[in-house]
């Protein structure tokens, strides 16, 4: 693109530290190295899942080694497993933004003192130089032809300036700015994109609640709470005629509905360390496409799952397994100590919520808090054995660390409890993005579909020029041009493709 007559600013400085970094930012090759290796990180932020993506009971710094090896461990520690917040993604969006910015300030001001300040008369040279070009022998009527000459290039809109026996004659100079409305639109895209990360701009967090349990949301502060008064879940009826057919092939349960009764809570004031009162707002039924909608916040219905909540056992005599009493431990909230009759107790000594063997520290431990796969170490007292016994339980497990208990636990059935999975999300950055992508479309039909064409007119003394330019669409011109010329009797403009001088 030239700039007749005002010089880019990346072009003319280069001797502070300021006009090298302006110079850097304004140049094209860096802004397509930036996008290419922004689409590259996007692209290796597809190899593995994201971690919104992975079992919400997993730690994400063992999840990838364990599921992907070394390749996983890299792309965790390399922040690739949140990728779209993590700080260097971040960063290369921010400085795209820069480029395009300076980009933009770069050429587009010199291209405004340019446009705004055209010559209508041009020298001979400069004519003779476009690719269009053309000269007729002049009659003797000057002013009469160029007012006919304004006359019908006023009939195909173009906007005319006269001035000295010159014709000046142009449309579509807003074409010229498609590439800036881009750039304006993407800007406002990537600051949109950026402020994702900001804290209360944007929220998409998983929560699980049980049956009957009351939960604060997340993002709102502690100042929304929701209960989870009932969890339902349907499949297709087998017998149903419409869908026999299919549920033949898939031979499983097909889910028909996961809906959550809920009641949202509003806090009201509450003192330090007290817990707040909570006022209903609204009762609803979340479903899959149906959210809960408050404020800004939507509660979307995406997930379920069956946990295990209590273990019923039943103290046993080892030899003649005559059961001696039983009990039940809440493996959410287990007590310490579970009383029986004839004076005979069993105190949980360990409890393992999802048990698994440390091999390098060689004992017992937990992955996780929740209930998956539970082990117990308890110790039975009786009046036989006041000094008690110990026993491993777990899934599959019944241990006898002496090998000469008298007396065992074993199970005696388990209790299971609906756990509702919902989404939070809260994005104020959408209206941002919107715009951003609305303004970079009417960039692209504006530099797309329009373009910018020149036509001038120089009256020599014994001949009449004329030349045209556009930065597209050069069959579009001259086929204007040709209308005109041929109306007036004026010889057509010649179309002398690029590096062909005009024969004189």
């Amino acid at each position: 693109m030239r700039y007749e007559g005002s010089a880019r600013r990346s072009q003319t400085y280069n001797t502070n530290v300021v006009d090298k970094i302006w110079n850097f930012f304004s140049s094209v090759k860096v802004g397509v190295w930036l996008i290419v290796i922004t689409l590259i990180a996007s692209a290796v932020g597809t190899i593995f899942p994201q971690e919104m993506y992975i079992p919400t009971s997993a730690d994400p710094a063992l999840y990838y080694e364990e599921e992907y090896g070394f390749l996983g461990d890299a792309y965790y520690q390399l922040g690739f497993h949140n990728l779209y917040t993590s700080w260097w993604f971040v960063l290369l969006l921010g400085l795209i933004g820069v480029s395009l910015i300076v980009a933009s300030i770069d050429r587009g001001i010199p291209l405004y003192r340019s446009l705004k300040n055209q010559r209508v008369t041009k020298h001979d040279n400069f004519l003779k130089r476009q690719r269009m070009f053309s000269t007729t022998k002049r009659g003797d009527d000057e002013e009469q032809l160029l007012e006919e000459i304004i006359f019908r290039l006023k009939e195909k809109r173009y906007r005319v300036r006269k001035e000295n026996g010159s014709i000046l004659a142009e449309k579509g100079r807003f074409s010229r700015w498609g590439p800036y409305v881009n750039h304006v639109g993407l800007i406002i895209f990537l600051l949109g994109a950026m402020l994702r990360s900001v804290p209360g701009m944007h929220l998409d967090d998983d929560m699980w609640v049980r049956e009957g349990e009351t939960k604060a949301i997340d993002g709102t502060d502690h100042t929304y709470y929701l209960k989870n008064e009932k969890f339902t879940f349907e499949v297709y009826d087998e017998e149903n005629d419409q869908y026999s057919e299919a549920l033949e092939r898939v031979q499983q349960p097909i889910p028909k509905n996961y809906q959550s009764d809920i009641i949202l809570y509003k806090a009201g004031e509450k003192l330090p360390g007290a817990k707040p009162e909570l006022e209903k707002v609204k009762e609803y039924s979340i479903q899959v496409n149906k959210p809960l909608k408050f404020e800004d916040f939507a509660v979307f219905q995406v997930d379920y799952r069956q946990e295990m909540r209590k273990m019923n056992f039943k103290l046993e005599n080892s030899e003649t397994g005559k059961a001696l009493g039983k009990f039940k431990v809440d493996l959410l909230n287990p007590k310490e100590v579970y009383k029986l009759d004839n004076g005979r107790k069993v105190v949980l000594q360990n409890y393992f919520p999802d048990f698994y063997f440390d091999a390098e520290n060689n004992k017992p431990a937990t992955k996780t808090n929740i209930p998956n796969n539970p082990a117990f170490i308890f110790k039975m007292f009786t009046p036989e054995t006041p000094k008690g016994e110990i026993a491993f339980i777990g899934i599959r497990q019944n241990l006898d660390p002496s090998n000469d208990n008298q007396y065992k636990i074993t199970f005696d059935g388990i209790e299971t409890e609906f756990i509702t999975g919902l989404t939070v999300k809260k994005d104020k950055t959408l209206p941002m993005l919107l715009i951003g992508g609305i303004i970079f479309m009417l960039g692209v039909v504006q530099g797309l579909y329009w373009n910018h064409r020149r036509i001038w007119v120089k009256i020599t003394e014994d001949e009449v020029w004329m030349a045209a330019h556009t930065n597209k669409n050069w069959y579009g011109v001259k086929r204007e041009v040709d209308d005109v010329t041929t109306k007036l009797g004026i010889n057509q403009l010649v179309d002398y493709q690029e590096g062909k001088e005009p024969n004189n």
